[in-house]
């Protein structure tokens, strides 16, 4: 996306921007761009970051995440219809609870995109990384500023704001990955499947290194789980039916060993009882 940068304005306090409500009542502001983005897969990128953003972040309503988006931050400069929004950004600690059509500063207590990620392609590579990288630092002093291309893996880089010295390159970790102070999370890159379309996407991950899934994944991961679960309980099931078989069998073969116990004794009392008849029946004839 394209922009017309102010580069070196001073960031003034939100009243300066504010523009009367009489103005406001006559000036309806813009949502979208009208301009295209590059490819799918660039739509796909900023869809994908979106919804993991969402589930990363599942039950908490204290964060906005917008995509392809105009942020108002000055009523002149959305007259010239001149600024266009980041591909992807992140504003943390505000009311999520309801959607906004742009993000209008004014109307926001003043607050900029914490995070913002733009998706290089060959005709706007050079201003993002340059330009407009100028314009994230010193006009909305955000926090966090990442760059990649959808067809060239190895081309994410990042920016975190240093008090004095401006935009500071993150360092990557083992796995090319850049840490995100702001949320906690790391921003690489996972080949795999979104979509219907397989390609290396860039993805977050969380501070173990776990990817952060989407909802249908975080679905899948459910199901499956639940899957699991579902036939532990069925082996434990049949486990405890072989257990009872093989106590039924023990139970039975110590009733059979008792039986034949108890038919030893019968046998051997009878003939005891015998030969005590035989030997009273000898005395009786030696009498």
């Amino acid at each position: 996306m394209t922009m017309t940068p102010v580069l070196d304005k001073p960031r003034l306090p939100i009243s300066a921007y504010a523009p009367p409500t009489a103005v406001l009542e006559q000036f309806e502001l813009p949502t979208e761009d009208g301009e295209q983005l590059e490819t799918h897969r660039h739509r796909k990128e900023i869809n994908l970051l979106a919804d993991a953003t969402e589930q990363g972040r599942k039950g908490s309503t204290d964060f906005f995440a917008g995509g392809n988006m105009f942020i108002h931050f000055d009523l002149m400069v959305a007259r010239r219809k001149s600024f266009r929004g980041p591909d992807f950004f992140i504003v943390l600690d505000i009311d999520g609870s309801y959607q906004r059509q742009s993000w209008v500063v004014w109307e926001e207590g003043g607050r900029y995109p914490d995070v913002i990620i733009e998706l290089l392609s060959p005709s706007t590579a050079d201003y993002d990384l340059n330009e407009k990288k100028q314009f994230y630092e010193r006009t909305f002093r955000t926090a966090e500023y990442f760059c990649y291309d959808p067809f060239d893996p190895d081309s994410l880089v990042g920016w975190r704001l240093h008090p004095t010295k401006g935009y500071v390159p993150i360092r990557p970790n083992e796995h090319g990955w850049l840490w995100s102070q702001k949320l906690g999370w790391y921003l690489g890159t996972w080949h795999g499947v979104f979509q219907k379309e397989e390609a290396i996407w860039l993805r977050w991950y969380d501070k173990d290194g776990v990817l952060i899934p989407t909802e249908a994944e975080a679905e899948a991961q459910r199901a499956e789980a639940e899957a699991q679960r579902a036939e532990a309980e069925a082996r434990r099931a049949e486990a405890e039916a072989q257990r009872a078989e093989v106590e039924a069998q023990r139970a039975e073969a110590e009733a059979q060993r008792a039986e034949a116990e108890a038919r030893r004794a019968a046998a051997a009392e009878e003939r005891i009882r015998q030969l005590e008849e035989q030997l009273q029946q000898m005395q009786a004839d030696n009498n």
